[in-house]
C-alpha cells in the first residue's frame, strides 16, 4: 500500500473557502480519522455541496409521493422513468443551470441542455424532446437584454445541433430576477422497458472506462459555485462555467446507445456537476461498492492538471462506464468507431472506499458511503417573513374602465406578449414527432407506430408562491396537470426544479417547506407522482432573493393524438366557459403589470375542482367533441380569449355574467372550450355529470373579439391586437 501523497493538511480557512462549515470539516475529519488533504477536501466539498447533496432540502423532499402505477424508476437515479405502454417507457428529468447562465449566458444555458440530455440517455433512453423554463429580470436591468439573448441562443444552439427539439416551456420576467436569472432545462427520452440502464457500480474487478471529451480546467468548483449566493465579485467566476460541444454530444449519445445494445455494460453515469467526483462516488455509493482510479490515465485537454483539478473538472460530454471484466474492449471498439476517446482508468473494488492514485502515489483514500448517502442533512430554522401579513392584505382592485386598453397593455408586456421571438430560434419539429409545439398549453408528441402520444407542460407562478408558498406550490402542480388535460392526457408523473434563495435564512426555509407541502398535497389529489427533480438554492444576490420558483414539468399520455384540440378558435363553433370565477386578484397579472401592485392572497386552489375539470377534459377530448381547449391562467378570461383568437385569426362574439374587471380575475380550475354546434348538448351534459360548472357564452367567427360583460363591452380587432402582441417582446429587447 502506497502512503498518501505528501499534500499538507488543510486549514479551516481553506475548508470555509470550499464551502464547508467548521462542523462539516470536523465531521469529515472524523470519517477519515485525520485531516483531509486538498484533493480530499475538494471531493468532500463538492459531494456535500447543496447542489449535490440536497442537505438543506432532503428533509422536506420526503414529503413527495414518488410511487404510482406507471412509475418504473423514481427519484435517486439520473432520471425518473414511467411506463407508457406497449413495451415502452419514458425517462425524464429537469435541472437548473442558473448561476452559470447568469455568469456566461450562452455557455451556461447550452451546457444546461447538454447535461440534462446526458441524464436521459444515461438511462438508455433516446432523447426526443426538450422544454425550457426561463425567468429573467426587468429588461432595463443591467445586462438583462444580453442575458436574454445569450440564454436563448445557448438553448437553441445546443439543442438544434444535437437534433433534439425544444417543443415548449415558459418564460417570465420579474424584477426579483434582476440579479439572478433562472434557466431550467427538461429532457424526455424513450426506451424499451427491458433496456433500462442505471448508475450502480458492481462486480469486483470490473473495469471502469472514461469515455468522451478530454478533461480541462473549465467548470472547476461549478457545484460549489452553484451552492452559494452571488456577490459583487460573481463576474470574476467566469472560468467556472463549462464550455459545451453539441456535436461531440450527439456522437457520444449515439455511441452510448449502441454500447447499451450489447450485454457488456454494467453501469453508466455522465460526468455532470462535480465531474469525475460525482460520477465515480455516486456510482459506487448506489452499488455499495468501492472504486480504484488511476488519475494519470485520464485524458487531458492540457498538461499539468493536478489530481484535485482532474476530480473537480466539469468539462462536458464525458461519461464513466463500468464494463463486464473481459468485455471492455468490445465497448471500447464501439466508442473508437464513433471517433471518441476511451480509456480504462480503474476498477470496481469491494472495499467501499474510493482510492485515487496519481503516477503510482495514493492521493486520496475516502470511504464512499459517508460522503454520499451519509452527507449532512439539515432542518434549518424556518419562519414566515415578517411582512407576510402586509403581503397578504386584501388589495384595492382598480376597476377596468377601459377593458380593451387594459387588455392591450397586458398583452404588450414582456410577461404576456408572444414568446415567438424565443421559440422561433429553436428547432421544435426535428425528429417529426411534434404535433403541437411551443405556444400552447402543452406540447404534444406522437409516439410513432401508435395512435397514442405524450403531452408535456411546464408551469409555475412565482408571484403566487411569494404571497402564499403552499398555495403557490399546489397551483404549479394543478396548472401543469390542467394543461395536460387540455390535450386529453392522463398524468403519468412529474419532475421539478425547486428554485429558492438562501436556506440559511428562516423565511427561505419556510418558503421551501411550504411550497413542497402544497405541491405534495396537489400531487396526491391529482394522482401524479414525483419521479425526479432538482433543487437550486442560494438564488440571491447581495441579500436580495428571487421569488420562490418551484418549477413543475409534467408528462401525460394521450390515447389518440389525432383527437387533440387546438388552442385556436375555428369559425362556427360554440364557446363554453368551464369552471367558476370568484373575482380573485391577489398576485394577478392585472394588478402587478398594470398597477405595480403585488399583494393579496393568490387564487384559492380547489384540488377537487381541478380533478373534476381534468377528468371532464380527458373525456371530452377522447370523445372528439372539442375543436378548441385553452386553460385560464395569467390575465384571466380576457387574455385566454385573445390567445384563442390569435392562433388562427378567428374572432368570437360572447356574453358573460361578469363585471368588466372580472375578465382579468385569475380564479383557478377554469378553461375555455369550443365545439361544433351539434356537440354542445353532449358537452354540457358531461360537465353537469362530472360536477364542472359550464356556461355557453357565444360563438366563434368574424375578425373581432367582442365580449359583453356586466356594464361594459370588450371590442377589439383581432388582427391589430395580435400584431401588437407579436411584436412587443422583440421591440422591448430592441430587436
Amino acid at each position: 500500500m502506497t502512503a498518501l501523497a505528501q499534500e499538507p493538511p488543510v486549514s479551516r480557512e481553506m475548508a470555509r473557502a470550499h464551502g464547508l462549515s467548521d462542523e462539516e470539516l470536523d465531521r469529515l475529519q472524523g470519517i477519515l480519522g485525520r485531516l483531509p488533504n486538498r484533493t480530499e477536501l475538494g471531493i468532500a466539498s463538492a459531494l456535500w455541496s447543496e447542489h449535490c447533496s440536497y442537505k438543506s432540502s432532503k428533509v422536506y423532499l420526503r414529503e413527495f409521493p414518488t410511487n404510482g402505477r406507471h412509475v418504473v424508476q423514481g427519484p435517486g437515479e439520473n432520471a425518473g422513468i414511467v411506463d407508457i405502454g406497449e413495451g415502452w417507457v419514458a425517462a425524464f428529468k429537469m435541472e437548473s443551470h442558473n448561476h452559470p447562465s447568469f455568469i456566461e449566458p450562452y455557455q451556461g444555458a447550452a451546457t444546461g441542455v447538454g447535461g440534462i440530455l446526458r441524464d436521459v440517455f444515461t438511462m438508455g433512453a433516446r432523447p426526443i424532446a426538450l422544454l425550457d423554463s426561463l425567468h429573467f429580470g426587468e429588461l432595463d436591468a443591467p445586462r438583462m437584454r444580453y442575458l436574454v439573448d445569450g440564454v436563448v441562443r445557448g438553448i437553441g444552439g445546443y439543442g438544434n445541433c444535437v437534433g433534439v427539439p425544444t417543443v415548449g416551456g415558459e418564460t417570465g420576467f420579474h424584477r426579483c430576477y434582476n440579479g439572478n436569472i433562472l434557466v431550467n432545462a427538461f429532457a424526455l427520452g424513450l426506451a424499451r422497458a427491458d433496456r433500462i440502464f442505471r448508475a450502480r457500480a458492481s462486480g469486483v474487478g470490473n473495469p471502469i472506462l472514461y469515455v468522451g471529451s478530454r478533461t480541462g480546467r473549465d467548470g472547476i468548483h461549478g457545484a460549489t459555485m452553484a451552492s452559494e449566493s452571488f456577490g459583487a465579485e460573481s463576474e470574476a467566476k467566469r472560468p467556472t462555467v463549462q464550455v459545451g460541444d453539441p456535436f461531440t454530444e450527439k456522437i457520444l449519445l449515439e455511441a452510448c446507445l449502441e454500447a447499451m445494445r450489447t450485454d457488456a455494460l454494467v453501469a453508466i453515469q455522465d460526468m455532470g456537476a462535480a465531474g469525475l467526483t460525482s460520477s465515480g462516488f455516486e456510482m459506487a455509493g448506489r452499488g455499495g461498492a468501492g472504486i480504484r482510479l488511476e488519475l494519470d490515465r485520464v485524458p487531458l485537454r492540457e498538461p499539468g492538471l493536478t489530481p484535485y483539478e482532474i476530480m473537480l473538472s466539469e468539462s462536458q460530454e464525458r461519461m464513466l462506464i463500468v464494463a463486464h471484466r473481459g468485455r471492455q474492449e468490445e465497448i471500447a471498439t464501439i466508442f473508437r468507431r464513433w471517433g471518441l476517446e476511451v480509456v480504462e482508468i480503474g476498477e470496481v473494488t469491494g472495499s467501499g472506499r474510493a482510492e485515487l492514485f496519481f503516477h503510482g502515489e495514493r492521493v486520496a483514500d475516502l470511504a464512499v458511503e459517508p460522503l454520499t448517502e451519509g452527507a449532512p442533512m439539515y432542518r434549518r430554522p424556518a419562519a414566515p417573513p415578517a411582512d407576510l401579513a402586509r403581503r397578504q392584505g386584501a388589495p384595492e382592485v382598480p376597476p377596468a374602465e377601459d377593458v380593451a386598453g387594459a387588455l392591450e397593455r397586458l398583452l404588450t408586456t414582456p410577461e404576456l406578449a408572444s414568446k415567438e421571438w424565443i421559440w422561433g430560434q429553436y428547432d421544435y419539429s426535428v425528429r417529426t414527432n411534434t404535433v403541437a409545439g411551443p405556444g400552447g398549453d402543452a406540447a404534444v408528441l406522437r409516439l410513432k407506430g401508435s395512435a397514442r402520444g405524450l403531452a408535456l407542460s411546464s408551469d409555475v407562478n412565482p408571484g403566487y408562491c411569494w404571497l402564499d408558498p403552499r398555495t403557490g406550490g399546489a397551483q404549479a402542480v394543478a396548472e401543469a396537470v390542467r394543461n395536460l388535460a387540455m390535450a386529453g392526457a392522463e398524468p403519468l408523473g412529474l419532475t421539478d426544479c425547486l428554485n429558492f434563495g438562501n436556506p440559511e435564512r428562516p423565511e427561505i426555509s419556510w418558503q421551501l417547506a411550504e411550497c413542497i407541502q402544497g405541491m405534495s398535497e396537489a400531487c396526491r389529489a391529482l394522482e401524479i407522482p414525483v419521479v425526479s427533480g432538482n433543487v437550486s438554492l442560494y438564488n440571491e444576490t447581495e441579500g436580495r432573493s428571487i421569488h420562490p420558483t418551484p418549477t413543475v414539468a409534467a408528462v401525460g399520455l394521450i390515447p389518440e393524438v389525432q383527437k387533440v384540440p387546438g388552442v385556436g378558435f375555428e369559425p362556427g363553433c360554440k364557446v363554453v366557459l368551464l369552471g367558476k370565477d370568484r373575482a380573485e386578484f391577489g398576485g394577478s397579472a392585472y394588478l402587478r403589470l398594470l398597477f405595480d401592485l403585488e399583494q393579496g392572497l393568490p387564487p384559492r386552489v380547489s384540488l377537487e375542482a381541478e380533478l373534476r375539470l381534468s377528468r371532464l377534459m380527458r373525456e371530452l377530448v377522447a370523445a372528439g367533441l372539442l375543436a378548441t381547449a385553452h386553460d385560464l391562467a395569467e390575465g384571466g378570461l380576457a387574455v385566454a380569449l385573445a390567445e384563442c383568437c390569435f392562433a388562427r385569426g378567428v374572432g368570437a362574439r360572447l356574453a358573460v355574467s361578469l363585471s368588466p374587471t372580472q375578465l382579468f380575475s385569475e380564479s383557478q380550475a377554469r378553461a375555455v372550450v369550443a365545439c361544433r354546434p351539434e356537440h354542445l348538448e353532449r358537452l354540457l351534459a358531461a360537465a353537469e355529470r362530472l360536477g364542472v360548472p359550464a356556461q355557453e357564452a357565444g360563438e366563434t367567427g368574424g375578425e373581432r373579439l367582442w365580449v359583453a360583460a356586466d356594464g361594459a363591452t370588450l371590442d377589439v380587432d383581432v388582427a391589430g391586437l395580435r400584431a401588437k402582441w407579436a411584436s412587443a417582446l422583440p421591440l422591448a429587447l430592441g430587436m
